[in-house]
């Protein structure tokens, strides 16, 4: 095995050691507590604002807690879906040893939805020699302070810009003219990004430093603007561009990206910059840094962007395993794709994304979902959901925040599993299901599903957490759920408003669903993906994500869901019609399961060929092949007449049309069985 300390990680982590300076008194304080016999707080919450070297610290802090022999962890709050589960999944690389262990949570402000949990649930159950320390851009709410009990064992750090000292020492590290530092430090005023990123730039130009600087997020720009002209090659700043695509690179997904079969040594440039941070799930910019290399991209070049758009989702796509333990997760970054879209974009509370989770329901949320449901939709609404709640609780999912109350709920209903008196005391369920069966019946077994219910407790059906949280198990649903049929959305009361986003993911509006419940409206909107498959569906949208101009499809003619009598008359219709061109286009099997379902466009020629290989087909039953004579001279080489059809054939005209009453009702029921059923395998 390799030496470790000859690996490329272990020579970058050495780099940025060296690079680490000031913040005396902050790691004096957690050294501090590291060696005490009884530790002093247990918790240290480090906050500023962005760039300001959070995540640096907490690097430099892990590496001497391990110097020291504590255990540590690192949970990384950008790649942890915002749930008490998927933390303490992330926490499972700790291993407790007879001294010290340290939790380190960087990002904290991603986790936000967890922070009653933490601080209630979770770190009261920690042993006492457990240390948490926390990285944020926000301060800890007042929640901390406001308990005593956490008053005495919280420590509190502001962090701010480097002193001038301390970034003197930087500077000299970074081999940079001393006759340099102070025009510099008067540029940067000690912050960390700002300072790294001029350096990077000094040490990849000749160029001379801009004359002024505003402060954040100018400043940055600025850099960034000089950064990116100053980058070694086009394969740089290509990898620079896909790394400010998505949410985390991996050197697989650069190569998708760049479409190239080795960028190692570009992936591991990108890893040492000073605007990237490594993580356990790949490279993640500044986000300042990312969305200006974006924005400028989009701008600059958008069929590139494009390309770029299109190479990354591939490759997610292939990698998407939704039935592993980081499904959402997966998910979660299909969606991050989504945040520049001019048309969908909106309907998202990008300020909240990711901070709420998903949760099944319990008893003790029943309450709360009937009282949110009566505020904004009313008593009548709220009986229903009641009902449901007794029929089907595990279709409910609750939308936690950072309590234990719900802020918000979402259901979808399985049609399918519901009974008639099911479906008669709910007039919405009662409305899809009707639509379902009378416009393309699933075959017995096939699911069906309504999005029923949706309230966020505050904003309703307006941009929130709700709404995020539901994209995300809406998408990780569809592409987890094998031989979906009808998908219905049924809960918005405002159909204009709604009318865009529902375009965007293709579902089409089903006005003959519409329904209304205590004098309110709610619009309806479906998709059946037996005619729009997931990888249909996936081609479909992928270039809407950026805002391709791409047009529409039509919305499919439903398909006619006729009664078994029905059925047969159209059959009859439709044999009688092959002996007469050009009938067979208004035949009502046309939109039917058993001619949309096949392959091709519903035509008349499609029928036609469908009935002679029906035809066919009977000659292969146990003695059908004296029903085949029957039906061929009649319908296929028609005689003049049906009396003439039975001389050529030998029979006397009592048996010839007994045995094509036969023929035909053979043709029925095979044509039948494939409408109930679809084709045999």
């Amino acid at each position: 095995m390799t030496d470790s300390s000859t690996t490329v990680a272990a020579r970058l982590r050495s780099a940025r050691r060296r690079r680490f300076v000031g913040r005396a008194a902050e790691v004096e304080l957690f050294l501090s507590a590291l060696a005490a016999t009884e530790l002093p707080f247990a918790v240290l919450y480090l906050y500023g604002p962005g760039g300001v070297g959070k995540t640096t610290l907490l690097a430099e802090l892990v590496e001497l807690a391990e110097a020291a022999g504590a255990s540590t962890a690192r949970v990384d709050g950008r790649a942890v879906e915002s749930s008490p589960a998927a933390f303490e999944t992330a926490l499972a690389q700790l291993s407790p040893t007879t001294q010290r262990s340290v939790v380190f949570i960087d990002t904290f402000e991603h986790l936000a939805p967890l922070d009653d949990w933490l601080r209630q649930t979770f770190l009261p159950t920690m042993t006492t020699d457990v240390l948490v320390v926390i990285a944020s851009r926000l301060p800890p709410t007042s929640q901390w302070s406001d308990d005593p009990g956490w008053r005495d064992l919280l420590r509190v750090v502001s962090l701010r810009n480097l002193a001038p000292e301390d970034a003197r020492a930087y500077l000299r590290i970074a081999e940079v003219p001393v006759d340099r530092h102070d025009r510099l430090l008067t540029l940067t005023h000690g912050h960390p990004l700002a300072l790294s990123l001029l350096v990077d730039v000094m040490a990849q130009t000749a160029g001379a430093l801009p004359t002024s600087l505003v402060d954040t997020p100018d400043t940055v720009r600025a850099l960034l603007a000089r950064f990116v002209d100053s980058v070694p090659s086009k394969r740089h700043r290509a990898a620079l561009e896909v790394c400010a695509h998505v949410r985390f690179t991996t050197e697989a997904l650069l190569r998708a990206a760049l479409d190239e079969p080795d960028c190692a040594e570009i992936f591991e440039w990108l890893r040492g910059l000073a605007i990237i941070e490594p993580g356990p799930l790949g490279l993640a910019p500044h986000e300042l840094a990312r969305d200006v290399l974006d924005v400028d991209l989009r701008w600059r070049d958008p069929e590139s962007y494009l390309v770029v758009h299109r190479r990354v989702r591939g490759h997610l796509l292939e990698v998407l395993d939704v039935a592993a333990r980081h499904g959402r997760r997966s998910v979660a970054d299909l969606v991050f794709l989504h945040r520049h879209n001019p048309t969908i974009s909106a309907y998202w509370d990008w300020s909240t994304f990711g901070r709420a989770f998903p949760d099944q329901y319990r008893p003790q949320h029943r309450e709360a979902v009937l009282a949110m449901t009566k505020r904004h939709q009313g008593p009548e609404q709220a009986e229903l959901v009641e009902f449901w709640l007794t029929r089907q609780p595990e279709q409910f999912v609750m939308v936690l925040g950072s309590g234990r109350t719900p802020i918000g709920y979402f259901a979808r209903l399985a049609l399918h599993l519901a009974t008639e008196d099911d479906l008669s005391t709910d007039p919405g369920a009662r409305a899809m299901w009707d639509y379902a069966t009378r416009y393309g019946t699933p075959r017995p077994g096939e699911p069906v599903y309504a999005g029923r219910f949706l309230v966020d407790a505050e904003h309703h059906q307006q941009p929130s957490s709700t709404i995020n949280v539901v994209t995300a198990c809406s998408t990780h649903f569809w592409l987890s759920q094998p031989d979906l049929t009808w998908d219905f959305i049924g809960a918005f009361e405002d159909s204009d408003a709604w009318e865009p986003f529902m375009s965007h993911i293709d579902f089409h509006r089903a006005r003959d669903a519409d329904y209304e419940v205590g004098g309110r409206r709610y619009a309806v909107y479906a998709h059946d993906w037996r005619r729009v498959g997931i990888a249909q569906w996936l081609d479909l949208t992928s270039d809407r994500v950026v805002g391709a101009l791409v047009a529409r499809p039509e919305a499919p003619a439903p398909e006619l869901v006729l009664s078994q009598p029905e059925f047969a008359d159209a059959v009859r219709s439709g044999l009688r019609g092959l002996v007469r061109g050009g009938v067979l286009e208004q035949n009502p099997l046309l939109r039917s399961k058993v001619v949309c379902g096949a392959t091709g466009p519903a035509t008349g020629s499609a029928l036609r060929e469908l009935l002679v290989a029906m035809i066919e087909s009977v000659r292969e039953d146990n003695r059908g092949e004296k029903l085949y004579r029957v039906l061929d001279r009649t319908f296929l080489h028609p005689a003049p007449t049906q009396e003439r059809a039975a001389e050529l054939l030998g029979l006397p005209f009592s048996t010839y049309r007994r045995q094509l009453t036969q023929g035909i009702e053979r043709v029925i029921a095979k044509m039948w069985q494939v409408e109930l059923y679809g084709p045999a395998e």
